[in-house]
């Protein structure tokens, strides 16, 4: 019983720090493999994708404007939100026990709650909905958020996790090659490049506007 009881606990420590130590060490260790002229961007590039507002259709095309790979930009911030998602796989409801992460899982949680509501069409398609939705660049959609919704919606935690794995190297992948595309461009004809840029910043900060204003109605 001792012995039974002892591997339990062994079982759920591993489960707990298993996520944090694969993630140190690959980041840590693809960090090492660059230039240390890269390296000094790809460090705080990828630790900023943890943090709102900016997601990956912001941080994977600064990488590949500071001179990072793209393939070596978007599979690390793909290999994030497959890292986030393992570790809600093996411990969300221990998660939210605990005492500061517990408060953040919980509001993420909420947010979760609405990103389903506001976006219903995940769940009729289920395995195939959380793969688009992580594919899919905007904010909340990544490991995190994509785990919290495939629960909300009543998948498996496992299948959760596989969904979010495949949208989250899909999604990268694309938003590296069309930054490395446009980078590309951009350097041919540099005003274009920038009337782009300022017409799809308008549109956004119009879409923004709209939203804010609908939400005081």
């Amino acid at each position: 019983m001792e012995k039974e009881r002892n591997s339990q606990v062994i079982i759920r420590l591993s489960k707990f720090f298993l996520p944090f130590i694969l993630g140190f060490s690959v980041i840590g260790g693809v960090g090492f493999l660059l230039e240390e002229s890269l390296r000094i961007r790809y460090w705080p590039l990828v630790s900023t994708y943890f943090f709102p507002p900016l997601g990956k259709e912001t941080v994977i095309p600064l990488g590949i404007a500071s001179g990072i790979p793209p393939v070596i930009m978007a599979l690390s911030i793909a290999f994030v939100d497959v890292i986030v998602a393992l570790f809600l796989l093996w411990n969300y409801d221990l998660a939210k026990k605990i005492p500061i992460v517990g408060k953040f899982i919980i509001k993420v949680e909420e947010k979760g709650k609405n990103v389903e509501e506001k976006y219903g069409w995940v769940k009729p398609l289920r395995f195939i909905g959380i793969v688009l939705f992580v594919i899919v660049p905007f904010q909340g959609s990544g490991g995190l958020v994509g785990s919290i919704v495939g629960r909300l919606i009543g998948m498996k935690p496992l299948n959760t996790f596989f969904a979010i794995s495949i949208g989250a190297v899909i999604g990268t992948l694309l938003i590296g090659f069309f930054s490395n595309a446009f980078l590309a461009f951009a350097r041919i004809n540099t005003e274009l490049s920038l009337a782009l840029i300022a017409v799809i910043s308008i549109i956004f900060a119009s879409y923004f506007i709209f939203k804010k204003l609908k939400k005081k109605k």
